[in-house]
């Protein structure tokens, strides 16, 4: 695999979903909100999708993790999207994924809670 020090970013990608613990956030559901860091090398790059990575496609994946599946914790869905990010899109070497949980019901005050994975090939 050739160095991947360059980045393709999509951050901020907000979706609801019904992941968590406990029954009330199975059932209410909630809004999550999805950054990924994708690495790879664009030295070079031609200006043809098939040399990069597919957005859209990337996107379709989050959506149908975070909309569709089920989740107890953010940890498993970080990591089930970094799995098929690295599975689907054969030019990533690395991908950071992070799942933001903006209203977890946590007692107190608090901006976010997020998990963060990255994984490699």
């Amino acid at each position: 695999m050739e160095k991947a020090s360059d980045r393709i970013v999509l951050s901020g990608l907000e979706f609801y979903g019904r992941h968590g613990v406990h029954a009330e956030e199975n059932k209410l559901g909630a809004r999550f909100v999805i950054d990924l860091e994708m690495y790879l090398s664009l030295d070079g790059i031609s200006d043809r999708i098939k040399d990069t990575v597919d957005y859209g496609a990337v996107y379709e994946i989050v959506t149908r993790e975070v909309t569709v599946s089920r989740f107890y914790l953010i940890e498993a869905l970080a990591n089930r999207i970094a799995e098929e990010v690295l599975e689907k899109q054969p030019k990533i070497a690395r991908v950071i994924v992070r799942v933001h949980k903006p209203h977890a019901p946590i007692q107190g005050v608090f901006r976010d809670v997020f998990a963060e994975v990255t994984r490699s090939r």
